[in-house]
């Protein structure tokens, strides 16, 4: 799947969020039918249906089947996203910190492609099988825990001090942040996957697929939380 293709629910839900504030929608209000949502964003059904998931999972709407699209809140997309959980608001924003985590880690897990010794890529490999393990147990706690060591080991593997101690001296923000996708725990398997396409990379010291692999990841990641941002066309 191209990079475009994979962003259009996520534009789709900014331009949801955008109608809800523009057109003034209260809590309540119903949005117009998934059929005229569709055609008014020029998306198709099937992402409309994955930005309002995505929406009704942070409470923004509520998906009732056969009645319609219903308001739930209104406000600005990151407070909407963890503002009653997110533990960090004066120092930074969760989409700060996505986008901090997709420049940075891209880069990380390109440097580390071409560094990782074969101990290092059998403790990331023992690490993938776990959170697999955790994840069907629905242990999102414990996976995500094991989520923030795979980033950390890869981090240190990059042999860039300053890049890794700019992430790892602020452990306690970077470990809450990957906590924050597993919110959706229909979709809690992709960080499994997503982690083993990472690790496919670097065990072949292939240090662009590793780059790309991370930087996809944080951005899926990202979305999974209920945050979009711009990626410069990378993808």
């Amino acid at each position: 799947m191209n990079s475009s293709a994979r962003a259009v629910p996520e534009v789709a839900l900014l331009a949801i969020r955008k109608l809800i504030d523009e057109r003034g929608f209260a809590p309540g209000d119903a949005l117009p039918s998934q059929r005229d949502l569709a055609v008014q964003l020029g998306v198709s059904r099937a992402s409309l249906r994955e930005a309002l998931s995505s929406l009704s999972a942070l409470g923004v709407v509520s998906v009732q089947p056969g009645k319609g699209v219903y308001v739930q809140t209104v406000g600005e997309p990151a407070a909407i996203a963890t503002a009653s959980d997110w533990p960090f608001a004066a120092q930074a924003c969760p989409e700060d910190i996505f986008q901090l985590r997709y420049a940075l880690e891209g880069l990380a897990a390109g440097l580390a492609a071409v560094r990782l010794t074969r101990d290092e890529l059998d403790v990331l490999q023992d690490n993938v099988e776990a959170m697999r393990l955790e994840l069907r147990a629905e242990d999102f706690a414990r996976a995500a825990q094991l989520d923030f060591e795979f980033h950390q080991i890869i981090l240190r593997a990059s042999g860039n001090q300053t890049m890794a101690n700019i992430l790892i001296t602020r452990a306690d923000i970077f470990l809450e942040s990957q906590k924050l996708p597993f919110i959706r725990p229909e979709r809690a398997m992709e960080t499994w996957q997503e982690h083993r396409k990472i690790l496919r990379a670097l065990a072949r010291h292939a240090s662009g697929p590793a780059h790309k692999a991370m930087s996809e990841h944080i951005r899926q990641a990202a979305s999974r939380t209920g945050i979009a941002f711009v990626t410069s066309g990378v993808f």
